[in-house]
């Protein structure tokens, strides 16, 4: 497997493949996070005769689109959902850039919305101490069970006491 690509005049030769070191190096990421990325078949690597991880290229703009889908919240099992759309062995493109993240924008905002409205709870929580377990929307919200007694209410035996029920 070349590792060099073709030689363009005036440009040196830049290398098809790259090692794991070089990678994290470019990528601003540990080596041990590429490993953990190809365990959960995000990356792809091919191995050199000598049995060592060879990246194609475009495994650099893969791990930008990964790094800023995680920055912004989206978890793993998602943007492994969203990569597995492109076709095999291409290099995510502005289009697809565009589409990947069209696919987490209503999730985003859903959650920016979530959060937002914690963020004005607790504000209004702010200075009165209480965290009532009765009360407080953010130390007990949605308690259903709370008016039916003390403890746990779900034991075997107690389904009498589940209010959808």
């Amino acid at each position: 497997m070349s590792s060099e690509a073709p030689n363009t005049p005036g440009k040196p030769a830049a290398p098809q493949f790259l090692s794991v070191g070089a990678l994290a190096r470019r990528a601003g990421v540990a080596v041990s996070t590429l490993h953990f990325y190809e365990a959960e078949g995000l990356i792809h690597a091919l191995r050199s005769a000598g049995n060592q991880r060879r990246y194609p290229r475009g495994t650099l703009r893969i791990v930008a689109v990964i790094k800023t889908a995680q920055r912004v919240g989206v978890p793993l099992a998602k943007i492994r959902d969203a990569l597995k759309t492109l076709p095999d062995g291409r290099v995510p493109t502005a289009a697809d850039w565009a589409a990947l993240s069209a696919t987490w924008r209503d999730d985003l905002d859903a959650r920016i919305r979530q959060l937002t409205a914690l963020r004005d709870q607790l504000t209004g929580c702010i200075g009165c101490g209480c965290l009532s377990l009765a009360d407080c929307p953010l130390r007990n919200a949605g308690d259903q069970l709370g008016a039916t007694g003390t403890g746990a209410r779900l034991l075997p035996g107690n389904e009498s006491d589940d209010p959808a029920a």
